[in-house]
């Protein structure tokens, strides 16, 4: 029988409802389980939605959010091989998988097609039958196989968001092959965007960023932009016609998809990693013109987040962060909406 301890969190009592300070249950590490002591957990846009049911995910209610998890190891399960105590160590958007479809075997498990699928960090039901509850909390316990080492030279703090922000806009980047002498462009100056910024300029490729306005052009070319243009001058559409081989689309608000398509060279690819709430209409014809692609992409798997973690310790990448404490968590919400935030909040899970 499993046994549980009890431990402090931050969760949405219901859908819509302010954070609030509760106890929470975590088991007690197993044979393969690590036990982390959060240090800091990141609040994603993805945390928003969910807690406030806007997804249609809901019912696993009280909910904790978080899953942009730093932290020290405190104890280890007996067959743990891959991490130590006291080693610095993170967790991000998911905590479980089949492990035995083609996608888990390939490393790719964010894209799991098992019975279990992918197990989310919070708010899904994992293969012990428990409901996961996310890094709003002091602790959380985790397979060891679902566990990123955070390199030395990374702060914890601004590591944290790495492991959503960072590998969602490192995946797409690594696939579709930026460095240089790729055009690439990425689209809003967000938590993700400007993760995007920093990653396509360590790689080595031309960097442009695409805001609805320049306000925060100083930010992107501080960041490692070497352009930046406004969406809502129509003029920027004609400028850059036919100019980028790859374009990484971070905003989730309703974009006209043909019009960015049209930025794109022959063979290049327009990805979507911001998930608008109505589905976007796209003519067949921006794509047959020049052999276009629109795609998608996905977080990352647990290799190729470690590959990004150890990209971002190389390359003295970290995410630009407000630190807050947990009882400004329903403050920091309203902020994220309101775009009042450069670029990530994180909260010291000390002030749980």
């Amino acid at each position: 029988m499993t046994t549980h301890t009890s431990v402090p969190a931050y969760a949405a009592p219901s859908a819509k409802a302010p954070l609030e300070r509760i106890t929470v249950r975590r088991r007690e590490p197993g044979e393969h389980d690590v036990l982390i002591e959060i240090k800091y957990s990141g609040i994603c846009h993805s945390d928003i939605h969910t807690a406030r049911g806007e997804w249609g995910e809901g019912g696993h209610f009280p909910l904790v959010p978080g899953h942009e998890i730093a932290g020290v190891v405190t104890a280890t399960g007996s067959g743990v091989t891959r991490h130590r105590v006291g080693d610095r160590v993170g967790v991000g958007c998911f905590v479980d998988s089949c492990r035995e479809c083609a996608n888990c075997k390939a490393g790719l498990q964010q894209y799991c097609t098992g019975e279990l699928g992918m197990v989310g960090t919070y708010g899904r039901t994992g293969g012990d039958g428990e409901v996961t509850q996310g890094g709003y909390s002091t602790h959380i316990v985790v397979d060891e196989n679902y566990v990123l080492r955070i390199p030395d030279s990374i702060p914890l703090d601004a590591a944290a968001p790495l492991l959503c922000a960072g590998v969602t806009l490192y995946s797409p980047l690594a696939h579709w092959q930026a460095g240089p002498g790729k055009k690439v462009a990425v689209v809003g100056l967000g938590g993700l965007g400007h993760m995007g910024v920093k990653i396509a300029h360590a790689m080595g490729a031309e960097v442009t960023v695409l805001s609805q306005s320049l306000r925060k052009r100083e930010d992107g070319l501080r960041l490692g932009a070497d352009h930046y243009y406004a969406t809502s001058d129509p003029a920027t559409f004609e400028t850059l016609a036919d100019s980028f081989d790859l374009i990484v689309n971070t905003v989730s608000a309703d974009l006209d998809l043909d019009a960015y398509l049209g930025l794109l060279k022959t063979d290049g690819t327009l990805v979507q990693v911001g998930i608008p709430e109505r589905p976007q209409p796209v003519s067949a014809a921006a794509l047959v013109a020049r052999r276009k692609s629109l795609a998608g992409s996905m977080i990352g798997g647990i290799p190729e987040t470690q590959e990004m973690l150890d990209f971002c310790g190389e390359h003295g990448i970290a995410a630009e962060i407000e630190l807050i404490r947990a009882e400004q968590i329903n403050e920091a919400y309203e902020r994220v909406l309101a775009s009042d935030v450069r670029y990530r909040f994180v909260i010291d899970a000390a002030t749980i």
